[in-house]
């Protein structure tokens, strides 16, 4: 069985038509043995439809999606969960234990064939419609391996490929990486090295007040283990899994932040552009 979920950072991407990457999962005695992220390589419902035929998909989950592309679809006998958000894995862990609720056709329009952003009559779309950002450059849609280590202002290393022993893969330019990333290596010569500054808009963004927010601990089962710091999944009112963070405990109530962890900061990546294939 093999589970396709629109891709984008990590998150599941909020509008089908104009995913340029999905997280293919093969799935045997329901559990995930392996996985891949690949270009959509096309535009539109009927040539994504086409593409996750030929890769033998069997279920895609996804964010808003219209019925023009919910019907090219099930035409190739391929099953929708839509209204999906949060993290892609989480997403399929829920669907493994049959918790993942699909709402249906949720976008009345034609974002396939549309360049305007999503108004109040798409109901599954959360930052993901809208015009994306276009990177140019040499390497933009080819498989790039990096190395890279990332800090913050203060020099305080938080994630280094270097430290792994093994260079990260991405496809250049389709949003598998955050924007200032992505940008950095689109024009890059293998073997070059580059150092960059990326402001927030060009990270992970800037928090999002309406993100975070507070519970009746009577409200949540196990919560009075929680800890502040913790990262927890928590799943919304259709059911659709997201990360969030324990930012304080006073009394009967405990305090969430659902933003990403690195949302507002300032980020430095030195770059090593390792292949390009």
């Amino acid at each position: 069985m093999r589970i396709a979920v629109t891709y984008d950072n990590g998150e599941v991407f909020q509008h089908f038509g104009k995913t340029e990457s999905f997280k293919i999962y093969e799935v045997e005695d329901n559990k995930v043995v392996s996985s891949e992220v690949i270009g959509s390589n096309g535009a539109g419902h009927g040539a994504l439809a086409g593409l996750l035929a030929e890769k033998q998909v069997n279920v895609v989950i996804c964010g808003g999606i219209g019925g023009g592309a919910q019907e090219a679809l099930s035409e190739q006998g391929i099953e929708v969960y839509s209204g999906a958000e949060g993290d892609v894995d989480a997403a399929v862990e829920l669907y493994l234990k049959g918790e993942l609720v699909s709402t249906g056709v949720n976008c009345d329009h034609h974002h396939e064939e549309e360049g305007h952003s999503c108004g109040h009559s798409c109901g599954g779309c959360h930052g993901g419609c809208g015009p994306q950002a276009i990177i140019e450059g040499r390497n933009v849609k080819k498989t790039c391996r990096v190395h890279y280590r990332g800090t913050f202002n203060d020099g305080t290393q938080f994630d280094s490929s270097y430290d792994r022993g093994e260079p990260l893969e991405f496809v250049c330019g389709i949003g598998m990486m955050i924007k200032g990333f992505d940008a950095a290596v689109a024009d890059m010569e293998v073997g070059q090295k580059v150092n960059i500054h990326l402001m927030p808009e060009e990270a992970y963004g800037y928090s999002d007040p309406n993100a975070i927010f507070t519970i009746e601990t009577s409200q949540m089962d196990g919560s009075e283990d929680l800890k502040v710091g913790e990262r927890v999944y928590l799943s919304n009112a259709m059911g659709q899994p997201f990360l969030a963070t324990v930012t304080a405990r006073e009394g009967s109530t405990i305090t969430f932040d659902a933003n990403h962890e690195m949302a507002g900061k300032e980020l430095n990546f030195e770059i090593e552009l390792v292949e390009v294939c």
